[in-house]
This record gives C-alpha cells, structure tokens and sequence, in this order.
C-alpha cells in the first residue's frame, strides 16, 4: 500500500484565528507607542497565506523596512502569547474528521506563518496526537511549494495531497508536484477546475473517490 500524506494549510482550512490575530497585533502596536489605526479582521484576512516579509510590506509598508519588520516580529510573538491562551475560530468538525482521516492517512500541516504558530495551534487544542510533521516559512524562510516538497520527502510520501483555501495554495502544490483539494469554505478561489470541499467534514468521502 503506498505511503499517502494529507498536507494542510492552517488559515482558512483548519482554523480562522484573524480575530485574535487583528485584536492582538492592535494590542501590540499600541502598547509600542505607534498612533495607528486599528489593525481589523478583515486586514489580516486580506494577507493570509502571504509570508511574513510580504505582510509587513503590506500592513506596515509606510515605515521604513527595518522598522516595519522589527514590528512584525514583535506582533508574531505576542500573536503567539495571545492565541495560545484564546485559540481561534475552529472549522466545524474539525477533530472528528482528523480522528477519520488518521485511520488511513498520515496528516501534516505546512503554512507560510512565522515559527511557533503551528506549535500553538496544535497546543491549545491538543492536536498534536494527529499530526506527523510540521513545516512553516518562518522555520526555514522557505515558500510553501519548497516546504510541501521538503514534507513529501522527509516523511517518504509516494502520493501527497495538499488542502487550502487560496489560490497560492494551488500554485504552491502543483511547484511541489502534488495534489490539490480546495477548501472552498476558506478564504479564496482557485482558477483551476480542482476537487472541493464546501467543508471540513466533507474531506474523508472526497479523498475516498480521489486516493
């Protein structure tokens, strides 16, 4: 039988942490001093799945570089700090659906987000039991075609499939020669004619007809 990985994106697949993540980064910007505007929900959806560099190019383009990714990386770390104690917004389903697809796969997470996150994820909701391996840019400074790749050969997958929201997912799996399912509940759309889920749990019975 061969060896079949199902790799995750995080934001928009297994979870939405934006709230937390936009109330904690205004917490951070403010108790620095900064008189910015409110950083929202819908700002941090706006950049999810970009990496960390590309983010602060974009929330705190008007400072200058050293400045802004100094910032970013405080945010990142108090991020941590603020959702390691408040989680984010589950996608129904979620456990109960890795308990099925761990009976027949070997789960993984890959995320273009800052060293930690994933670790927190896993943490706060006692995942971790679930999943065989971790990748993440803020690791390796790697993009997430490079990662996927790096976690089909670290773990000796003879067919992978990657689950994600967004259509950088997409483009990252097909650089990484594996397969796509669009999470379609996420937070983006996909050019391509792609397999679909409409939500977590419908991911077993469509994997089922794919693998």
């Amino acid at each position: 039988m061969m060896k079949t990985g199902i790799i995750f994106d995080m934001d928009g697949t297994l979870w939405d942490s934006s709230e937390n993540v936009a109330a904690s980064w205004t917490e951070k910007v403010r108790q620095l001093g900064y008189d910015r505007p409110e950083i929202t929900k819908n700002d941090i959806m706006s950049v999810m799945g970009l990496t960390m560099d590309k983010l602060a190019d974009i929330l705190f383009g008007d400072l200058p570089a050293e400045e802004r990714y100094d910032l970013l990386d405080k945010c990142g770390k108090y991020e941590i700090e603020f959702l390691r104690v408040n989680g984010g917004e589950l996608y129904p389903m979620l456990e109960e659906t890795l308990v099925r697809l761990k009976e027949k796969y070997s789960l993984y997470i890959v995320s273009n987000c800052q060293s930690g996150y994933i670790e927190t994820f896993l943490e706060h909701y006692g995942f971790g039991k679930y999943f065989t391996d971790i990748e993440c840019y803020g690791n390796n400074l790697k993009p997430k075609g490079d990662n996927i790749a790096l976690i089909t050969e670290r773990n000796a997958l003879e067919r992978a499939y990657y689950v994600g929201d967004i259509q950088g997912d997409y483009d990252a799996s097909m650089k990484a020669g594996v397969g796509f399912v669009h999470a379609a509940y996420g937070f983006g759309t996909i050019s391509a004619d792609v397999p679909r889920i409409n939500a977590f749990s419908e991911l077993p019975e469509l994997l089922d007809t794919l693998l």
